[in-house]
């Protein structure tokens, strides 16, 4: 009997496919294992998401196997019915299952978009810790650079550069932008990415619950540095973040303006760096792409054409955002007000009684085929003048 003989490509190939599991265990998968809440909730997302999908795609697999095998050529005891063509009780199970399971994620979806909208302040801190009303997040202005990550602390009067110190189950409200092309802020253990963009601000809410180090990177290809484009991400307690934060206002350098301008120059594996103090409004007149001597800011310059549209004059095309300020409107969405503060307005489509002429055939009354309640002022106003 000839002994098989086995090459050592297989032979390696075989010994990494048996060792994969061993070597694979001590890999921590930051992103469905990771120490901030709002991650925790998008990797239950991930993992009830893929159980639905499997609820298919397992049955499938089976029936797949279970039907070659038993209508097998050699199967002489299989059915054989040539001239079948339909089931109903076969095209209820078809359809019906996937149906419900499309419902099933179509309604998990809708409601994750919501309560994990980056934009939208957390409702808790971890589960069964629910956030204060009167809690006040720590607000962290993020900029990338070409190839480089800018902290802003406006609280504490302080920036880093390639660090970043968050205190321990803290609402964290980061404010991002970028100073050249897009980027995309990632901290895996805390949050899903957010896009950092030029002239553009977005904006995530998260916190860390664990203390400890963590990586933070780009996830956007953004030029030559891109590879070496990281940060440390770093976890503590209240007394050590105050402690960090007055060490940090020790520091020798001063981020004001032509601090900046040299900052933002390409650069590469730039170390950590700490500033003991940030120039007024800075985080705004990046986003406004103003930082040199001599830019007129964005917003400004939206300002002052909002002002010379004729329109204006007559009342129409009034800009939102014609506050002084260089930020514009700060008006809270529908998704960002408590219960209380959301009021009701009257709409066309609410209950009403019966209409006027209902029992007066002929009456004027009836003569409105589109509303059986009088126009608003407004627009009777307007019909009155038409007419």
């Amino acid at each position: 009997m000839r002994t098989p003989t086995f090459s050592p490509m297989r032979l390696r190939a075989a010994a990494a496919a048996l060792l994969a599991p061993v070597l694979l265990g001590g890999c921590d998968l930051v992103v469905m294992n990771p120490s901030g809440d709002v991650a925790r909730q998008q990797a239950h997302l991930i993992l009830w998401s893929t159980g639905l999908m499997l609820l298919i795609i397992i049955p499938v697999m089976v029936l797949t196997v279970l039907f070659a095998w038993k209508y097998r050529h050699g199967n002489e005891d299989a059915e054989y019915a040539p001239d079948w063509d339909h089931s109903t009780g076969l095209e209820l199970i078809i359809w019906s299952a996937p149906l419900m399971i499309i419902i099933a994620l179509g309604a998990l979806t809708w409601i994750s978009t919501h309560s994990l909208d980056p934009y939208r302040p957390l409702a808790r801190i971890e589960p069964g810790k629910m956030l204060a009303k009167n809690a006040k997040p720590l607000e962290i202005q993020v900029v990338s650079l070409d190839w480089k990550w800018l902290f802003i602390y406006p609280e504490q009067g302080i920036a880093t550069v390639n660090e970043l110190v968050l205190p321990m189950n803290r609402q964290v409200r980061f404010r991002i932008t970028s100073s050249s092309v897009m980027n995309t802020f990632y901290v895996p253990a805390m949050a899903g990415m957010i896009y950092s963009m030029p002239g553009m601000e977005t904006r995530l809410h998260a916190v860390l619950n664990k203390p400890g180090r963590f990586d933070g990177f780009s996830a956007n290809y953004s030029g030559a540095g891109f590879s070496d484009m990281h940060f440390t991400v770093d976890s503590m307690d209240d007394a050590g973040f105050a402690k960090w934060a007055s060490e940090a206002r020790a520091a020798q350098k001063r981020l004001d303006l032509p601090t900046y301008v040299q900052l933002e120059k390409p650069s590469e594996k730039v170390p950590a760096i700490r500033y003991a103090s940030v120039a007024p409004e800075l985080f705004d007149r990046i986003v406004g792409m103003c930082t040199k001597p001599g830019e007129t800011c964005m917003q400004a310059t939206m300002m002052q054409d909002g002002s010379k549209d004729p329109r204006r004059a007559s009342g129409h095309g009034t800009p939102v955002n014609n506050g002084g300020h260089m930020r514009g409107s700060e008006a809270k969405g529908a998704l960002l007000k408590e219960p209380e503060e959301k009021g009701s307005s009257p709409h066309r489509n609410a209950p009403r009684g019966a209409a006027p002429g209902s029992s007066e055939p002929g009456s004027q009354a009836n003569r409105s085929m589109t509303s059986i309640d009088p126009l608003p002022a407004i627009f009777a106003g307007r019909a009155a003048a038409r007419s």
